[in-house]
């Protein structure tokens, strides 16, 4: 029998991370004492400012429709944020306010993306732009992030220096756009963030697609946003009226407080994640097998586990039911994260040390 779905079904993918928590839930229920490390959200809570100003808007009614680009007082702060800390002028008409930062890159390249048009995108990288990609018919161009390079854009794979060779190459194409993933922009260890909207005549061609969700701990408000030019901004504008009305009224609110208010919840947040860093780098690296990067920013590390002679996807099955350590296999993230683990870092110090003591366990029984 024909399956009942649409065939546009079978070219979308999923985020393996939540297919391991899961699993990793079913085990806990079982009793057993999982370390996660395989979910990428904070492990802190949201700022309490930022929730005070969630319950101020609810009882001062925001608990209705309101427009579906997003409540023009949010817009106007974003693009005061976006203005001032891209070094661009932005406008509120080229802001859109999303349930998480998510839609942006759908809609976008829904909104831009024809059937077998050609779309670079980074590998191993996060797994829903290739999802979408195939969704919408297009040709995705894998571009090999490698260790030998840090895993950054290797100049020969795309143009020399990346960031303004883009900026260059398509400088005199109205069809070619930058969906620029800044949503760890704030999460940073060493350096400053750097947008390729801020190059030269690049700004009409970005997407800067942004969110509450990491720098805040606000996973679970769902609130994100893109920054583009008006008559994208439009295009996504409607793609929200089809899909979702609008984003949640009292959340947006609490996003006005979380770009004007405060910054020390999240500053605190982010020196604990480069302790957190400073612990499990070296940890992995003392294990037999395993080599590992330092990461300058988010809250991840991509450990090359090639040493111990075991395939990824088996190695993260047997660290989470013989080690109970939750992990993902790098080809979580695509075909060129073979070879690699992904964990997270957004959890306790106690537990980081309890997850390399049984990695390091469990590898020497294998």
């Amino acid at each position: 029998m024909d399956s009942i779905f649409a065939k546009r079904m079978d070219a979308l993918g999923t985020e393996t991370a939540f297919e391991v928590l899961a699993k990793a839930k079913a085990l806990e229920k079982k009793g057993r004492d999982i370390v996660h490390l395989e979910i990428g959200e904070p492990d802190f809570d949201t700022p309490k400012n930022i929730k005070e100003a969630a319950v101020k808007a609810l009882h001062a009614g925001y608990t209705h429709y309101v427009p579906a680009a997003g409540i023009p007082e949010l817009r106007e702060a974003i693009a005061e944020h976006i203005s001032k800390t891209r070094d661009i002028d932005v406008d509120p008409e080229e802001v859109v306010v999303t349930p998480g930062a998510k839609p942006i890159m759908f809609f976008s390249i829904l909104a831009l993306a024809n059937p077998g048009d050609e779309i670079l995108n980074p590998n191993p990288g996060f797994p829903i732009y290739e999802s979408v990609i195939n969704f919408v018919g297009a040709q995705q161009i894998p571009i090999p992030l490698k260790e030998e390079k840090n895993f950054r854009f290797d100049p020969e794979d795309v143009q020399d220096k990346i960031m303004k060779a883009v900026a260059e190459a398509i400088a005199d194409r109205d069809d070619v756009f930058v969906i620029s993933d800044e949503v760890y922009s704030k999460i940073l260890y060493e350096g400053q963030h750097e947008s390729i909207a801020s190059l030269p005549g690049m700004k009409e061609r970005t997407i800067v697609l942004e969110g509450f969700s990491k720098t805040y701990a606000m996973t679970g408000w769902r609130l994100g946003y893109g920054v583009m030019r008006k008559d994208l901004a439009q295009k996504i504008t409607q793609l929200m009226v089809n899909s979702n009305s609008c984003t949640c009224a009292f959340t947006q609110m609490a996003g006005i407080e979380a770009l004007q208010g405060p910054q020390d919840e999240s500053e605190k947040m982010v020196a604990e994640f480069k302790k957190r860093r400073d612990v499990i780098v070296p940890g992995l690296n003392e294990i037999p097998g395993i080599t590992c990067k330092k990461p300058l920013g988010a809250f991840y590390v991509f450990p090359n586990i090639t040493g111990t002679g075991t395939n990824c996807r088996d190695l993260s099955d047997y660290l989470l039911n013989k080690a109970g350590v939750a992990v993902l296999p790098g080809t979580a993230f695509g075909k060129h994260g073979d070879g690699y683990l992904r964990l997270s870092f957004a959890n306790s110090v106690q537990n980081l040390n309890k997850a390399l003591d049984r990695i390091s366990e469990a590898l020497e029984k294998r």
